[in-house]
């Protein structure tokens, strides 16, 4: 096994930040989901405002009537879990996607 291939199949193991994400908990249950998330459903995108107009879109006329209280603002990592914005952060940190901030929560701007 080459160098590239030892450090490739390291970094599989660690868990990294793919994308900004939401999570709608309306206590339903739905398919394909992340492995942490057992109602609800989560919708992915490059920031949070596009995952808020997807968001929006689904749910047409009734976006008014949504339950503001049960989203969570998060990422989706490589090892298919949901995290929210803290322990983005601290997953990010750690595998050095982001520099030490002060703030501690992750925003999709940190990423690129």
């Amino acid at each position: 096994m080459s160098d590239f291939e030892l450090i490739s199949s390291i970094d599989k193991l660690k868990e990294y930040i793919l994308c900004s994400a939401i999570w709608y908990n309306d206590g339903l249950h739905y398919e394909h989901q992340p492995k942490n998330i057992s109602s609800g459903f989560v919708i992915c995108a490059r920031r949070h405002h596009n995952c808020f107009t997807t968001l929006k879109i689904l749910s047409l006329t009734n976006f008014n009537s949504i339950n503001k209280n049960n989203i969570i603002q998060g990422f989706i990592t490589n090892l298919d879990n949901f995290v929210d914005r803290k322990e983005g952060y601290k997953i990010a940190l750690n595998f050095k996607q982001i520099k030490e901030k002060v703030n501690e929560y992750l925003i999709s701007e940190d990423l690129y």
